[in-house]
């Protein structure tokens, strides 16, 4: 294995896991590194922009509400204007919390009270950004050949 191709593992299985409560936090990272991923927390969506505008990541996974009703939703919004383009989500550690329907047009609800489906949510995000990744790559390279 070439060690650009060793990045390029390491980038994809990258997270960032943001979620003000202690004890979802830690169980949500500890499913998803027990899952194969690489993950950092932030616990508050600044915490977050300052770990987006630091590193990249593969997927942002983000509490809808923290020290805002509506703070998660400005961290994936803040992640999908960075140039690396992660996917992004919303998670919630409630049966009760279900955004409305124009969040949810905008962002993936993932609940993680099944774990062997979030886990599956989780690689099927990651999947979709690489293979967005990858046609764009191939268009770019298609206009340059022209």
């Amino acid at each position: 294995m070439s060690h650009s191709s060793r990045n390029l593992d390491y980038e994809l299985a990258r997270v960032l896991l943001v979620d003000d409560d202690p004890a979802s936090r830690l169980t949500l990272q500890t499913v998803l590194e027990a899952g194969g991923y690489n993950v950092d927390s932030a616990a508050s969506a600044a915490e977050a922009v300052d770990k987006l505008d630091e590193g990249s990541y593969a997927l942002v996974l983000s509490d809808l509400q923290m020290e805002s009703p509506h703070a998660g939703l400005k961290v994936l919004a803040h992640a999908r204007m960075m140039d690396y383009k992660p996917a992004t989500a919303l998670i919630t550690t409630y049966q009760n919390s279900k955004p409305n329907p124009a969040q949810r047009r905008r962002s993936m609800l993932i609940s993680p009270e099944d774990l062997p489906e979030l886990l599956g949510k989780v690689a099927d995000l990651i999947a979709e950004r690489a293979t967005r990744r990858l046609e764009r790559q191939l268009r770019v390279a298609s206009l340059a050949a022209s």
